[in-house]
């Protein structure tokens, strides 16, 4: 089976999951050929004993919407992490974590998973948008921003900080990349 390309968005209070929470988690599964098969997003309660970090809470705070959206309708993450992945083994091929960054969006998916699910259907691994846009463009590493990424990448979808928009936005980004990178070949 073709594999699923799963576009995938956190929101959260802090830079990494333990002391901080994930607020907001979703989902935009991709063919190949950007077909978008289906979308995944929950909020989530915040972990016994976690804070917002500073730094993070002051940036929140110029973001009304996106906060007032990541904070409505709470779950426990036990059962939104074991919805997920059921969600996910219903897919039609095996599930591709994918992200910009994927550093810091596979770290909270993965704790996530691995503490409230028991398992993580991606196995150990992402793909990283800004690695990928690096081999497609043939450039450096901290060349490789949104900056300098050809427009034509990009199709007018919100980038506003909701889990969900910013999910199925990078997922588009990413499969515009993977075609014109195949029919280079």
């Amino acid at each position: 089976m073709p594999e699923i390309y799963v576009s995938t968005d956190v929101e959260t209070d802090g830079p990494i999951p333990g002391p901080h929470s994930m607020l907001s988690f979703a989902s935009a599964a991709y063919r190949a050929d950007k077909t978008l098969v289906a979308t995944f997003t929950r909020n989530l309660y915040t972990l016994p004993g976690a804070s917002g970090h500073s730094d993070t809470m002051s940036w929140w705070q110029t973001q009304p919407d996106a906060w007032a959206e990541c904070r409505r309708d709470p779950q426990d993450p036990g059962v939104a992490l074991t919805e997920y992945v059921a969600w996910l083994k219903q897919l039609p091929g095996p599930p591709v974590f994918v992200a910009y960054p994927a550093g810091f969006d596979f770290l909270f998916v993965y704790w996530y998973l691995i503490r409230f699910a028991g398992e993580s259907p991606f196995s150990f691994s992402a793909l990283d948008v800004k690695t990928y846009a690096m081999a497609v463009l043939k450039t450096e590493y901290r060349q490789s921003t949104k900056r300098n990424m050809p427009r034509h990448w990009f199709d007018p979808l919100p980038h506003s900080h909701k889990a969900l928009d910013d999910a199925i936005e990078q997922g588009a980004l990413f499969c515009n990349m993977r075609l014109e990178n195949h029919t280079r070949q």
